[in-house]
């Protein structure tokens, strides 16, 4: 299981994946209209992002990737998805 957790100024929030859940799907746990305008997704780990200090930070090192709908997502990986609106 993996989990993932949304974050804004006043509201964190969390949700449960399988193991090997893609980019897509997992988009889906959080709401289903981020499936249907699924673009792509930005992925740093955990201690990549720490490391870094802000995702500004790591942006800039260039240590952000891009990832397809079919990317796995990995225990400790923060994503951002990029949707359509």
């Amino acid at each position: 299981m993996t989990r993932q957790s949304t974050a804004g100024k006043k509201e964190v929030r969390a949700w449960t994946l399988r193991a090997g859940e893609t980019a897509l799907r997992a988009s889906g746990v959080i709401h289903t209209d981020f499936m249907k305008g699924f673009i792509r997704a930005q992925v740093i780990e955990y201690e990549k992002l720490i490391e870094a200090g802000s995702y500004k930070a790591a942006k800039d090192k260039g240590w952000i990737r891009t990832e397809g709908k079919d990317y796995e997502v990995s225990d400790g990986d923060v994503v951002e998805f990029l949707i359509s609106s």
